[in-house]
């Protein structure tokens, strides 16, 4: 009977950290992996790292001076050299380690066993990287950081660089407009498309940057960040108004390097290959960002003059999109679907979009119109996006390398109030003054006077 007490008393403490363990482990996956996974995760590598490395493939034979030591020293059997192993250093998403690789092995030899590696050493994911010739840096990462997604302190947002979401290895997706310069972003309905655009906003918000807006949806997306707009098209109309104007203002610029370099004034634009960040601070004109919201209404014609508007303005998002970088404008395009059957100039405006994000679409065909051209292994991600994780989208450039992304939740009226508190950062641009939103004015409700207490005899 005393040994059933003891068990009894020494089992429900046990019982009791096991569940918060495993209530921990689904509710707040960061708390447990510093806690428990992490910790147990380090161990197993440090015991078994030799033999886990032998088993993938990863070792190599010994030297000869090696094994004329060991036999001299020792009678243990001489066992493949594994890569040099560097300091564990613990994060709280997971584990970093460097690893140096022996003679005749490539990073391609460690990648293709990451899959190996998570499992041997019980993580959610393992990723590559390379340092420098000779030297990979593990990332261990401990759980599904997108399921969740909290943004690391230290994001690396700058100057034209936003933080707009978290990829699945742990780092910030930075939108780097001097880098990536234009991009696309494709996403069906409430697949998160406009949270990302939020972001973007809110991000450049604070920043001594141009935002124009085409939102030809009546500016149901981007009318609530009026304040901090210099320009917003919220019909086709004002926007076929509204582009020559920004191909004229980029036409200034080029005149204006043209002139502070001294280029002849008969260059074409097209051979100039200096930018406005080589002019002085005092001289070079503020970045220019414009979000085209649903580029396929732009497409769309009914009659024959539409038609000739149409073919007007994607001549001109065309010539942006090509030359705009040297003069500081750069292109966010969304939509839904941008393929060829959108019409004339569809597939030579998206081929100048260097920049790829792609959430859930309904058809392989969408996820091939933004992927299949720069990244094709990673349309399959991308038609596997479930409709239960808005915000997830799959990012890849002209580079070939693409991941996995999740875009945190920003409420509309937290954008809205970032950008009414930022909107003495408008900068002064006359060409834009015309197309300038309407900012309402916030009634704000005043008290009730209170009531002044009478005495008795009045």
């Amino acid at each position: 009977m005393t040994d059933v007490t003891t068990l009894l008393e020494v089992g429900g403490p046990v019982a009791a950290l096991g569940g918060g363990a495993a209530y921990a482990r689904a509710n707040h996956p960061a708390l447990y992996w510093s806690a428990v996974g992490g910790p147990i995760s380090t161990a197993r590598l440090l015991s078994s790292y030799a033999s886990v490395m032998e088993a993938c493939g990863l070792t190599v034979p010994p030297s000869r001076l090696r094994v004329l030591a060991v036999k001299a020293t020792t009678r243990r059997e001489v066992r493949p050299v594994p890569p040099r192993r560097g300091i564990v250093r613990p994060t709280s998403t997971g584990l970093r380690l460097r690893l140096r690789l022996a003679p005749g092995q490539e990073p391609a030899d460690v990648a293709a066993s990451a899959e190996r590696l998570r499992h041997a050493w019980g993580v959610h994911a393992v990723y590559v990287n390379t340092i420098k010739p000779g030297v990979v840096e593990l990332r261990l990462v401990g759980f599904d950081v997108l399921r969740k997604v909290r943004m690391p302190r230290k994001a690396g947002g700058d100057f034209l660089k936003v933080p707009v979401a978290l990829r699945e290895d742990a780092l910030p997706f930075v939108r780097d407009y001097r880098t990536v310069p234009h991009q696309l972003t494709l996403g069906a309905t409430l697949s998160g498309k406009s949270m990302y655009l939020r972001h973007l906003i809110a991000g450049l918000a604070a920043q001594p940057v141009a935002l124009v807006g085409i939102d030809c949806k009546r500016g149901v997306e981007l009318a609530p960040f009026a304040p901090r707009l210099s320009a917003l098209a919220t019909e086709p109309d004002e926007a076929a108004e509204l582009l020559p104007v920004l191909v004229k203002e980029m036409e200034d610029r080029y005149d204006l390097i043209k002139a502070r370099q001294g280029i002849a004034p008969g260059t074409p634009d097209e051979e100039i290959t200096s930018d406005i960040w080589g002019l002085p601070d005092s001289e070079r004109p503020v970045p220019v960002v414009l979000f085209v919201d649903e580029v396929a209404e732009l497409f769309l014609v009914a009659t024959k003059k539409d038609e000739e508007r149409r073919d007007e303005m994607v001549t001109q998002l065309i010539r942006l999109a090509q030359l705009g970088r040297a003069a500081g404008i750069y292109l966010e395009v969304c939509g839904q679907r941008f393929g060829a059957e959108l019409g004339k100039g569809a597939t030579m405006l998206r081929a100048q979009l260097t920049g790829r994000v792609c959430h859930r679409v309904n058809d392989e065909a969408s996820a091939k119109m933004a992927l299949g051209d720069i990244a094709p292994e990673a349309v399959v991600a991308a038609c596997a996006i479930a409709p239960e994780r808005p915000g997830l989208a799959v990012a890849g450039d002209t580079s070939g390398g693409w991941s996995r992304i999740r875009t945190p939740y920003l409420s509309l009226g937290d954008a809205a109030e970032i950008c009414r508190e930022s909107a003495h950062m408008v900068p002064d641009l006359p060409a834009l003054k015309p197309f300038r939103p309407a900012v309402p004015v916030r009634h704000v409700e005043t008290p009730a006077p209170a009531v002044q207490p009478r005495s008795v005899t009045d």
